[in-house]
Protein backbone atom coordinates (compact mmCIF):
# COMPACT_ATOMS: atom_id res chain seq x y z
CA UNK A 1 0.00 0.00 0.00
CA UNK A 2 1.20 3.41 -0.88
CA UNK A 3 1.41 6.62 1.73
CA UNK A 4 2.87 9.85 2.19
CA UNK A 5 4.96 10.74 5.05
CA UNK A 6 6.34 14.18 5.38
CA UNK A 7 9.93 14.32 5.06
CA UNK A 8 11.23 15.24 8.52
CA UNK A 9 14.40 14.69 10.54
CA UNK A 10 13.60 11.17 10.71
CA UNK A 11 13.56 10.15 7.22
CA UNK A 12 15.38 12.74 5.25
CA UNK A 13 18.19 11.08 4.30
CA UNK A 14 16.37 8.19 3.03
CA UNK A 15 14.61 10.61 0.91
CA UNK A 16 17.75 12.03 -0.28
CA UNK A 17 19.03 8.78 -1.79
CA UNK A 18 16.70 8.03 -3.52
CA UNK A 19 17.29 8.68 -7.45
CA UNK A 20 15.51 8.01 -11.07
CA UNK A 21 17.67 6.64 -13.28
CA UNK A 22 20.52 8.24 -15.42
CA UNK A 23 18.32 8.63 -18.61
CA UNK A 24 15.77 10.85 -16.68
CA UNK A 25 18.05 13.00 -14.53
CA UNK A 26 17.36 15.74 -16.93
CA UNK A 27 13.49 15.21 -16.40
CA UNK A 28 13.52 16.06 -12.65
CA UNK A 29 15.50 17.73 -10.04
CA UNK A 30 17.40 16.03 -6.76
CA UNK A 31 15.23 15.34 -4.18
CA UNK A 32 18.36 17.16 -2.03
CA UNK A 33 17.71 20.09 -4.46
CA UNK A 34 14.00 19.84 -4.19
CA UNK A 35 14.11 19.89 -0.49
CA UNK A 36 16.27 23.02 -0.47
CA UNK A 37 14.48 24.46 -2.82
CA UNK A 38 10.98 24.15 -0.58
CA UNK A 39 13.28 25.27 2.31
CA UNK A 40 13.87 28.82 0.75
CA UNK A 41 10.51 29.50 -0.78
CA UNK A 42 8.65 28.57 2.26
CA UNK A 43 11.47 31.36 4.19
CA UNK A 44 9.95 33.61 1.21
CA UNK A 45 6.04 33.11 2.01
CA UNK A 46 5.64 30.41 -0.23
CA UNK A 47 4.02 27.01 -0.01
CA UNK A 48 6.12 23.93 -0.57
CA UNK A 49 5.42 20.65 1.14
CA UNK A 50 7.97 17.61 -0.02
CA UNK A 51 6.56 14.14 1.18
CA UNK A 52 8.52 10.57 0.80
CA UNK A 53 6.27 7.89 -1.09
CA UNK A 54 6.35 5.02 0.72
CA UNK A 55 4.88 1.11 -0.51
CA UNK A 56 4.23 -0.01 3.19
CA UNK A 57 7.37 0.96 5.63
CA UNK A 58 10.23 1.42 2.42
CA UNK A 59 10.66 5.05 0.97
CA UNK A 60 10.26 4.48 -2.64
CA UNK A 61 9.67 7.81 -4.05
CA UNK A 62 9.59 11.82 -3.45
CA UNK A 63 6.51 14.52 -4.04
CA UNK A 64 6.85 17.72 -3.37
CA UNK A 65 3.54 20.06 -3.64
CA UNK A 66 2.79 23.52 -4.01
CA UNK A 67 0.07 26.33 -3.49
CA UNK A 68 -0.17 29.39 -5.71
CA UNK A 69 2.31 31.48 -7.08
CA UNK A 70 6.28 31.23 -6.08
CA UNK A 71 7.71 34.83 -5.19
CA UNK A 72 10.31 36.24 -7.73
CA UNK A 73 9.44 33.34 -10.60
CA UNK A 74 7.28 33.38 -13.71
CA UNK A 75 4.75 31.61 -12.77
CA UNK A 76 1.86 30.14 -15.35
CA UNK A 77 -1.69 31.58 -14.83
CA UNK A 78 -3.14 28.38 -13.65
CA UNK A 79 -0.50 28.87 -10.59
CA UNK A 80 -2.52 31.48 -8.94
CA UNK A 81 -4.67 29.97 -6.35
CA UNK A 82 -4.01 26.59 -7.13
CA UNK A 83 -2.14 23.37 -5.89
CA UNK A 84 0.66 22.46 -8.05
CA UNK A 85 2.72 19.01 -7.80
CA UNK A 86 5.78 20.16 -8.25
CA UNK A 87 8.09 17.31 -8.17
CA UNK A 88 7.38 13.51 -8.50
CA UNK A 89 9.70 11.00 -8.93
CA UNK A 90 10.44 7.16 -8.36
CA UNK A 91 13.66 5.43 -6.93
CA UNK A 92 15.26 3.78 -10.16
CA UNK A 93 15.00 0.56 -7.81
CA UNK A 94 11.29 0.95 -7.57
CA UNK A 95 10.16 1.41 -10.64
CA UNK A 96 8.06 -0.84 -13.00
CA UNK A 97 6.25 -1.99 -9.74
CA UNK A 98 2.88 0.19 -10.42
CA UNK A 99 4.16 2.45 -7.62
CA UNK A 100 4.14 5.70 -10.14
CA UNK A 101 0.10 5.74 -10.43
CA UNK A 102 -0.64 4.69 -7.03
CA UNK A 103 1.64 7.37 -5.49
CA UNK A 104 0.14 10.35 -7.86
CA UNK A 105 -3.32 8.71 -6.61
CA UNK A 106 -2.36 9.16 -3.20
CA UNK A 107 -1.10 12.28 -3.77
CA UNK A 108 -4.22 13.55 -5.69
CA UNK A 109 -6.01 12.16 -2.36
CA UNK A 110 -4.20 14.24 -0.20
CA UNK A 111 -4.35 17.88 -2.38
CA UNK A 112 -8.45 17.27 -2.55
CA UNK A 113 -8.16 17.84 1.36
CA UNK A 114 -7.40 21.15 0.39
CA UNK A 115 -4.74 21.56 3.51
CA UNK A 116 -3.48 24.78 2.21
CA UNK A 117 -6.95 26.39 1.01
CA UNK A 118 -9.20 26.21 -1.52
CA UNK A 119 -8.67 25.71 -5.03
CA UNK A 120 -10.41 24.45 -8.69
CA UNK A 121 -7.59 22.55 -9.97
CA UNK A 122 -3.63 21.28 -9.65
CA UNK A 123 -1.46 21.31 -12.30
CA UNK A 124 1.97 20.20 -13.45
CA UNK A 125 4.40 20.44 -15.69
CA UNK A 126 6.87 18.07 -17.41
CA UNK A 127 9.51 17.99 -20.23
CA UNK A 128 8.02 17.70 -23.88
CA UNK A 129 10.52 14.83 -24.29
CA UNK A 130 9.22 12.60 -21.22
CA UNK A 131 6.79 10.30 -22.31
CA UNK A 132 6.36 8.23 -19.59
CA UNK A 133 5.79 11.19 -17.30
CA UNK A 134 3.06 12.48 -20.21
CA UNK A 135 1.16 9.24 -20.12
CA UNK A 136 1.07 9.08 -16.49
CA UNK A 137 0.00 12.20 -16.01
CA UNK A 138 -3.03 11.71 -18.76
CA UNK A 139 -3.81 8.13 -17.12
CA UNK A 140 -4.93 9.85 -13.79
CA UNK A 141 -6.79 12.67 -15.37
CA UNK A 142 -4.31 15.49 -16.11
CA UNK A 143 -4.85 17.54 -19.66
CA UNK A 144 -2.59 20.14 -21.06
CA UNK A 145 -3.90 23.85 -21.02
CA UNK A 146 -2.10 25.32 -23.79
CA UNK A 147 0.58 27.25 -21.24
CA UNK A 148 4.43 26.46 -20.74
CA UNK A 149 6.78 26.40 -17.55
CA UNK A 150 9.80 27.95 -19.01
CA UNK A 151 10.04 25.12 -21.10
CA UNK A 152 7.86 22.68 -19.96
CA UNK A 153 4.34 21.73 -20.72
CA UNK A 154 1.60 22.52 -18.30
CA UNK A 155 -0.69 19.90 -17.67
CA UNK A 156 -4.15 20.75 -15.34
CA UNK A 157 -6.81 18.26 -13.39
CA UNK A 158 -9.72 19.69 -11.75
CA UNK A 159 -10.27 19.24 -8.17
CA UNK A 160 -13.90 18.41 -8.60
CA UNK A 161 -13.89 15.73 -10.69
CA UNK A 162 -12.06 11.81 -9.85
CA UNK A 163 -8.92 10.59 -11.16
Amino acid sequence: MITLKKVDTKNLWKIVRLKVREDQRDFVASNAESIMEAYVYTQAGAVAQPFGIYADDTPVGFVMFGYGDLPEEENPAIAAGNYSIWRFMIDEKQQGKGYAKEAMQAALEYIRTFPCGPADCCWLSYEPENTAAKTLYHRVGFQENGETDGDEIVAVLPLNGKS
